[in-house]
């Protein structure tokens, strides 16, 4: 039993010396996808930390409560709550009105809160930039004045009372921008709009005899216990306005993680095709070790235990690197102070991160070893390729076709499956490249009342979609080179003894290009439909799809770049002389 572990892994190392190239490459397909699966699996968590940070900066309560009921019906509502079982403190009641506030040209609801100049106890925003309340002075919550481009020393408009800006802050009483609770008074029905606060005695006069509500902030002995509150009317516990302030993160969570099925798609094909290409050149190594008696157990174990150990490299590489990008590629709202620190990965990120690498790496493995290892002895020793099954109409109707176009198919014929390979490559590829044009070309409508803004969600799904289309045309890119050189290597001798009966340089380098353009036609026509129907599928809204012209464009930019990445390779090739080549088969 130590002999044999021996044998497997001093083939294992000697593997991987030999073969640095491609290790790197099986490394860098299957960490892009484990990284891009840890992202999106810590994306919530990692969001939600400045939030926790916002709530313990600024005395965060733990229950919010604001009736519908308007003036003194109000406050008799709230009355009896401080003196509740278990509640420790409290702030307010706060008057609110529901209003309209105009700035750089814009209008958008807002939810204006009567504050005192003294900050209180329980829920005191932190202010970010200048002071806060003063009589004549309005303080706009961060992220709503990023959203309207509004400054310290401004002046805005509320309801026709010019107040001057005098300070931004943020606060974990209520959602951020845009989910700051705006109502109509008396309604249930919410509308988007931001927050902002002003001095008590000023927001009778802004509401211009409209009726107020009232607010008030509860601190739980057991923060815990807010729960028991989520059942009650006009109730907003913590734990839902972090959920609110999550749902910033909620596409950008979807794209990644569909992003990161479609990598894997992709990491499959092209740790498949390199994998193939490994083990056709370790044939030979193959029936050496069957014919010193190596079972079949022992070939499998020598090759699997090669491609288990760079599943498991790659998955906590991967997890690595999602965990250390995430402060960088994750920007928290500048509704909420602190940052994006980066906290261990979550076991479950590691656990499922580490069964996507292995099984990206077994897939990909299992069927070139169980081919090696049913390999007849005398056959693997030979090293020749498995000849293609002739059927007679097949080679009636090859004989119609040009010489640079008959060499392309008989090297598919010669290796089916890596034919394949290349078709789910250009499949997915398609796939994400159509779904990046369906979302860039949707109309985004994000009202606040009076004015459309940008959607912050959107914002934060194309940073998203952004990250995933670079890191899968990366993928693609390394797999189209690696199966064109792999087709060149693997037809040299084939190649060779078309030149030798006739076939020119030239037709030699198209019929390589051709070998991989066949297989991806068929990859790109049925890539269009699926980008459109993954959107369809995913998409809560109506999906506008693109002009026609720009999908054609899109299929036709896929087939000419995989025609240049294996015309050079197959130009490269073509000059060797055929002499060459014959002459190295013999020996």
């Amino acid at each position: 039993m130590s002999g044999r572990l021996l044998l497997i892994c001093r083939l294992l190392m000697r593997s991987l010396r030999r073969r640095r190239t491609e290790t790197l490459l099986l490394l860098v397909a299957i960490t892009a996808t484990t990284a891009t699966l840890t992202l999106g699996l810590n994306l919530n968590e990692i969001a939600d930390r400045p939030y926790q940070q916002t709530r313990a900066a600024t005395a965060g309560p733990d229950v919010i409560m604001t009736p519908l009921a308007t003036g003194q019906a109000a406050l008799d509502e709230l009355a009896p709550l401080p003196g509740a079982a278990g509640v420790a403190d409290h702030s307010g009641p706060f008057p609110i009105a529901y209003l309209t506030m105009t700035a750089a040209g814009g209008s958008a609801h807002a939810v204006v809160e009567g504050r005192d100049v003294v900050p209180d106890s329980i829920n005191r925003p932190a202010v970010t930039d200048g002071t806060w309340v003063r009589p004549g002075g309005v303080v706009v919550e961060s992220a709503f004045a990023d959203a309207l481009g509004i400054r310290v020393g401004d002046t805005v408009d509320i309801e026709g009372h010019p107040l001057s800006v005098a300070g931004t802050a943020v606060t974990a009483a209520r959602p951020t921008y845009p989910y700051a609770g705006w109502h109509y008074s008396g309604s249930v029905l919410v509308e988007r709009g931001g927050l902002v606060w002003v001095e008590r005695g000023d927001i009778a006069t802004l509401a211009d005899g409209k009726p107020l509500s009232y607010t008030l902030n509860l601190k739980l002995t057991d923060p815990a216990d807010s729960v028991n509150y989520g059942d009650r009317p006009h109730a907003t516990t913590w734990q839902e306005i972090g959920r609110l302030n999550g749902r910033l993160y909620r596409d950008a969570q979807m794209t990644l993680l569909v992003g990161s099925w479609l990598l894997s798609g992709l990491a499959l094909a092209g740790v498949a095709g390199i994998v193939a290409g490994r083990i056709i050149g370790q044939r030979r190594r193959v029936g050496l070790l069957k014919a010193v008696g190596a079972g079949p157990a022992v070939i499998a174990a020598v090759h699997l235990a090669e491609y288990l150990l760079i599943g498991l490299t790659a998955a906590a590489t991967g997890v690595a690197v999602g965990w250390s990008v995430a402060p960088v590629l994750i920007r928290p709202s500048v509704g909420l102070v602190g940052s994006v620190n980066a906290q261990p990965p979550a076991l479950r990120t590691v656990v499922a991160a580490t069964l996507l690498a292995l099984t990206i790496a077994v897939a990909a493995t299992l069927v070139p070893v169980v081919r090696a290892v049913t390999t007849n002895t005398v056959h693997a020793l030979a090293d020749a390729a498995t000849p293609p099954h002739r059927r007679r109409w097949r080679i009636r109707l090859s004989r119609l076709l040009p010489t640079a176009l008959l060499i392309g198919v008989r090297i598919n014929a010669r290796r089916p499956r890596r034919a394949r390979l290349v078709t789910v490559n250009a499949l997915i590829t398609t796939t994400a490249l159509v779904a990046v044009l369906v979302v860039n070309g949707q109309v985004e409508r994000f009202d606040l009342g009076y004015t459309e803004l940008a959607n912050p969600r959107s914002e934060r799904m194309k940073q998203a979609l952004l990250v995933v289309i670079v890191v899968l045309c990366l993928l693609a890119l390394i797999n189209a080179v690696v199966s064109a050189w792999t087709a060149v290597l693997d037809a040299r001798q084939p190649l060779a003894v078309a030149r030798a009966l006739g076939a020119t340089p030239a037709q030699a380098g198209m019929g390589l290009a051709a070998a991989q353009l066949l297989p991806a036609l068929p990859g790109v026509v049925a890539g269009i439909p699926s980008g459109l129907g993954l959107l369809t599928f995913l998409s809560r809204d109506e999906v506008h799809y693109p002009p026609t012209v720009w999908l054609l464009g899109t299929a036709l930019g896929v087939l000419l770049a995989i025609a240049v990445l294996a015309a050079i390779p197959a130009m490269i090739a073509a000059r060797r002389p055929a002499v060459d080549a014959l002459r190295s088969a013999l020996t």
